[in-house]
This record gives C-alpha cells, structure tokens and sequence, in this order.
C-alpha cells in the first residue's frame, strides 16, 4: 500500500501507474481529490497534522510528497509541512519519496548533475534545497530511507507550469503568447507521465534511497516546443514575444504569483540544461519524445489548463 500526497498531475499520474500495478494507494489532500479507480482510496486531511497523517499512512510501503502549496508561501507552509511528512515516514517505516525541483541549485553553468551543490539563493530554492537535506540526514542516520526525484519544468496534460498556461492556449488559437522567458535558449522539460514513473520507480528500489535523481527530460527552447505544438495541430505558426521586465513587473501587482519568477529568472532567461544520465543508466528510464507529450497535450485541451493566476 502507498501513500500520496497531493493532488496534483504528477501525484494522479503516479497514484494511476500504482493502482494499475496491482496495489492500493490512498491519495491524501486537503480536499480528498483525486483520480477514480478501484483500488484508489481518496481521503481528505490536513497532511500537516503528523498524528492524524500517522493514521493514515499505517502499514503503507511507500510514503510519495507531492504536495505543493501556493507558489508564493513555500518559505512559510513547505517547512512545517514537509517536517510533519518526513516524521510521519520515520514513524511508520514507509520509505519517503519526495517529488522536487531544480531549485534548490541556484544559479549555474554547464549540464547539471545531481552532484551539483545546493547552493540556492532565493527563498524558494532555499527551502527546497533545506527539505532535501533535512530528510537525506534523516537517512544516514538510520530514521528513515528517504529519496528524492527532481524534474524540470513540466509538460503535458494537466500539468501546472508556464508553457501550459500561456503557450498552449494562444498558440491553438492564434493568439500572441506573451512569456516570461527567454524564447530561443534550451530548456530542460520533464512530462508528467516522465515524473510519476520516476517516483515510482525509485520507490520500489534500494538503489535509489539516500539519493537524489533527476527525472527524464526533453530539451527544447519555447519557441521550438511552440512551433512543434501548433504543427501537430495544425495551427498556425506560433506568434511569440519575451514578456519584458516592466511587464512582469505590472503583473506582480495583480497576484503574488508574478512577483516570485524572478527568483528563477537564470532558470528562464538563460542556458539550463539538466544531465539526466543517471536515471537512464541505473533504472533504463528514457525522456518521452516530445512530440508524444505534445500530442498527449492536445487530446486534453478540452479541459484548460489551471489558470497562473489561482496558484
């Protein structure tokens, strides 16, 4: 039996690949939302309240953290809620898995490795960077065995992420999309589908504990995955602008949201390209093609993607 936390794509996806494999999941969130499936149990909880999350989590193999609350509170609510996740792990055995990001790096040069130091400068990747090293010290001390899957910025259907969000739509209907990136440098994305089988692999293999690992990517400018987008389509060609820093700037007055992108601005204003070598050469996990995670995407735009704005 696993425990996952969160509900969004990636945790759904993971909860879906677990369930189809013969095992039961309870998927925990603040809301009891989740996918529908026989062998999938959806319960409604704080997963802060490390006793009534205990609970839950009694006889589970795996304990998976997707959780993520609002983008602009991670300093305040990932530490406590992450703590009460990490204790809950230690309490009952289940090997911790946690979904992360590239945060926690800061600013670099060159393919990233997952030996590359956390060296973080910005609040959120701070506090990324603490949780990892919160749970790794947890594993070497014996506490817990604890493992950690890292992904770029995410692709595919009902992913929460800016391509999603203010590509996809303007290109479908020929519309300028304005980005808050840099259009033509490469970037490293992971598809959903990528992510879950990652957390699920690396949950099922000791190999993986007391490790970080970057999940599969794809590497691809904005423009080119915009290009690509609409062929598949049969759109038009994409109509792309870079949002200037005055424009970002007016957003920020309207929701929180804007104002914490530049943190991550070397992230999408410059080179950032992920080595996921590792992942391939230890569990044989490959990148889905891109035009797989594109055309994935286009068969669900009948129910939009989450709207920035409501992070």
């Amino acid at each position: 039996m696993h425990v996952i936390i969160g509900r969004g794509a990636t945790a759904n996806a993971a909860a879906l690949l677990l369930a189809e494999s013969g095992d039961q999941v309870r998927v925990v969130s603040r809301t009891g939302g989740g996918p529908e499936h026989p062998r999938i149990t959806r319960i409604a909880l704080d997963a802060g309240d490390a006793t009534a999350l205990t609970d839950v989590a009694d006889g589970a193999t795996t304990i998976i953290n997707c959780a993520m609350p609002a983008y602009h509170t991670w300093p305040q609510t990932v530490p406590p809620l992450f703590g009460a996740i990490l204790s809950t792990a230690e309490r009952t055995g289940a090997v911790y898995v946690m979904l992360g990001n590239l945060y926690g790096y800061g600013p670099m040069e060159g393919p990233l490795t997952e030996d590359h130091p956390l060296a973080a400068t910005g609040p959120k990747g701070e506090v990324r960077a603490r949780t990892w090293l919160e749970a790794k010290a947890a594993h070497d001390a014996g506490r817990v065995r604890a493992t950690e899957v890292r992904a770029g910025q995410f692709l595919g259907p009902g992913a929460f992420s800016i391509f999603n969000a203010m590509v996809v739509p303007k290109v479908l209907t020929g519309r300028l999309a304005l980005v808050p990136a840099a259009l033509d440098t490469p970037h490293s994305f992971t598809s959903i589908d990528d992510a879950a089988r990652t957390l699920v692999t690396v949950a099922r293999d000791d190999r993986a504990h007391g490790h970080p690992w970057h999940a599969p990517v794809v590497v691809s400018s904005v423009r080119d995955a915009a290009t690509r987008l609409a062929e598949l389509a049969g759109a038009p060609p994409p109509q792309l602008a870079e949002m200037t820093d005055r424009e970002l700037t007016l957003l920020g007055t309207t929701a929180p949201l804007w104002d914490e992108l530049w943190e991550t601005h070397h992230m999408s204003h410059a080179p950032f390209v992920v080595d996921a070598s590792r992942i391939q050469s230890t569990f044989g996990l490959q990148a889905t093609p891109l035009d797989d995670v594109l055309t994935a995407t286009l068969r669900a735009t009948s129910t939009p993607p989450r709207a920035l704005t409501t992070a």
